[in-house]
């Protein structure tokens, strides 16, 4: 089974809440995945829609072959590349500090493990055409999950 996934996350930087998306195509169904967090960033958002999705389908699905996450994030695209570099220097900067969202890069590495993923870069924010584009839905999701907790926080 080949399974296609469209993330995003979306934060109110000032307040530092955020949502995220993930939606999932396993053969004719759609899943869609969604979550908020506090204390948040809007790379973390990112990272986390791709974690649930992954966790989701270890979870659900045993006989997966390969998975293509699409996503507008370049942070999150780069992460494969990036990871005998990260890993090598043990997750830490040339200022001896760990590196942004070290927790959630370890994660995603970990449970990405012994699955054939493939990271697809897709333009962000692109107007609606008479096609799906499940990147605009992803976003929108995440955006509506941002909302309510900025609701549930009274903001």
């Amino acid at each position: 089974m080949n399974i296609q996934v469209y993330t995003d996350g979306s934060c109110h930087t000032q307040h530092r809440v955020g949502g995220w998306a993930a939606i999932l195509f396993t053969g004719d169904e759609q899943i869609i995945l969604t979550g908020k967090d506090i204390n948040t960033t809007h790379n973390r958002m990112e990272l986390t829609a791709v974690i649930k999705a992954i966790e989701y389908i270890k979870a659900e699905h045993t006989n997966v072959n390969a998975v293509s996450i699409f996503s507008d994030s370049q942070y999150v695209i780069r992460l494969p590349e990036r990871r005998e570099k990260l890993e090598g220097k043990n997750f830490i900067t040339k200022k001896g500090t760990d590196i942004q969202n070290a927790d959630l890069v370890k994660e995603l590495y970990s449970i990405a493990a012994g699955i054939s993923i493939e990271f697809i870069k897709v333009q962000a924010h692109l107007k609606k055409t008479a096609a799906p584009n499940y990147n605009i839905e992803a976003d929108r999701l995440a955006g509506k999950m941002l909302n309510e907790v900025v609701a549930d926080m009274g903001y």
